[in-house]
C-alpha cells in the first residue's frame, strides 16, 4: 500500500470509476469529483497528495480547477495532472503555463498513467524535503538572532509544547501532510514574543493595560517575521491565531468556533497545559491533575470540545504526563 491520496476530478463516469478501480488496486486512496467545483468543496476537508483532472467539464472546468488549487498558499505543493482528448503542442504548453505537472492523452493507458503518478510523488517528495531542509535552516538563523538571552524556560517551553500539539493532532487522526505544519506552528507560536521587551515578559506585578496590548500584538509580530520563508506558510495561521478562544473572546481577531484554524485550537490547548504546569516569574506550576482539570472544564468556552476529547485520550493514554516528566526541568 502506498499510503498516498489521489483525487480524480472526471465528469465521464465510466472513465472515472475505471480509473478510480486501477488506481485502488495499485495501493493508493482515491477521492472523486464530477467537476472542480465538487473537488475544491472535498478538499476543504482533506487535502490529496496528487490530483488528475480532466479539462471539459461542466460547471467549473479544470483551469478554473487548477486556478482555484494554485491560489492557496497550502495546496501550491500538489501535483496536478490533465486528463484531455486533446494531444496538440498549443493544448500541452497552455497546461504546463498553467502550472500542470504532467498532461496525459485520452485514451490513458494504465501502465503509463501509474508510472506518471509515482514519478511526480517522488520529485513532489524530493521538492518537500528540500524545502523543509531550506526552512529548517532559515528558521534556525532566526532563533539563533532573535532568540538569543532567552531563558531556559522557553526552549523548554517550545519542546514541550510541540509534542503535547502532535499527541494531540495524532489523536484526532491526523496525516503527516497537516502535523508538518503543525510542527513549525507549535514551535514557533510565540517567536513574534521577540518585540516585547523582556522586563514586560518577566514582570512579577501586573501589567498595565499598555503592556497587555502590547503583548497581544506578538501573534500578529510572528507572522511578520516568517511571512517571507515560503515553506513556513502553512504554519502562518497556527501563529496568529492560537490565542483565539472558540468562544471568540481571544485575540488578536476574536474568531469564534471552526473559524479558528484546527491546528490554532491544538497549540492554544497544548500552551494553557504548559503554562498551568510550568513555574513563571508571575505565578507558581499547578499540578498535572489540576491543569488537566481546567482544560476539561473550559472545553467549549475557552477550547474547542473536539480538541479536548483528544487530550482527555491523550491524558489517559498518560501520553502527556509521559510528555511532561521528558521535558521536566532538572532542579
Amino acid at each position: 500500500m502506498t499510503g498516498e491520496t489521489i483525487m480524480i476530478v472526471e465528469d465521464n463516469d465510466a472513465l472515472r470509476d475505471g480509473i478510480k478501480e486501477l488506481l485502488r488496486n495499485d495501493g493508493f486512496a482515491v477521492l472523486a469529483a464530477r467537476n472542480g467545483r465538487e473537488a475544491l468543496q472535498q478538499m476543504r476537508t482533506f487535502s490529496p497528495d496528487l490530483i488528475l483532472s480532466d479539462i471539459t467539464m461542466p460547471e467549473m472546468d479544470g483551469k478554473m480547477f487548477l486556478e482555484s488549487v494554485r491560489a492557496r498558499s497550502e495546496w501550491l505543493h500538489i501535483p496536478i495532472i490533465f486528463l484531455s482528448g486533446h494531444s496538440g503542442p498549443a493544448d500541452i504548453l497552455a497546461g504546463k503555463k498553467l502550472g500542470v505537472e504532467d498532461y496525459l492523452t485520452k485514451p490513458i493507458d494504465p501502465d503509463d498513467l501509474i508510472t506518471t503518478i509515482r514519478s511526480k510523488l517522488d520529485r513532489a517528495r524530493q521538492t518537500y524535503t528540500a524545502q523543509l531542509e531550506k526552512a529548517y535552516a532559515e528558521t534556525l538563523i532566526i532563533l539563533a538572532n532573535r532568540l538569543e538571552g532567552q531563558d531556559r524556560y522557553t526552549r523548554y517551553h517550545v519542546e514541550r509544547i510541540s509534542s503535547y500539539a502532535l499527541e494531540i493532532a495524532s489523536s484526532l487522526g491526523w496525516q503527516e501532510r497537516k502535523i508538518k505544519p503543525l510542527r513549525f506552528g507549535a514551535i514557533l507560536h510565540d517567536i513574534g514574543k521577540n518585540y516585547i521587551p523582556g522586563e514586560i515578559l518577566r514582570k512579577n506585578g501586573p501589567l498595565t493595560q499598555e503592556e497587555w496590548d502590547l503583548i497581544r500584538q506578538h501573534p500578529i509580530f510572528g507572522v511578520e517575521m516568517i511571512r517571507d520563508i515560503y515553506y513556513l506558510e502553512p504554519a502562518i495561521p497556527i501563529i496568529r491565531h492560537h490565542h483565539e478562544r472558540w468562544d471568540g473572546k481571544g485575540y488578536p481577531d476574536k474568531l469564534s468556533g471552526e473559524n479558528i484554524p484546527e491546528g490554532a485550537r491544538i497549540v492554544l490547548v497544548a500552551d494553557a497545559f504548559d503554562a498551568m504546569t510550568t513555574n513563571r516569574p508571575y505565578s507558581k506550576a499547578r499540578s498535572l491533575e489540576d491543569a488537566y482539570q481546567e482544560i476539561v472544564r473550559n472545553s467549549g468556552t475557552q477550547f474547542d470540545p473536539g480538541v479536548v476529547a483528544a487530550f482527555e485520550r491523550v491524558w489517559k493514554n498518560s501520553g502527556i504526563q509521559s510528555i511532561y516528566e521528558n521535558w521536566r526541568e532538572s532542579s
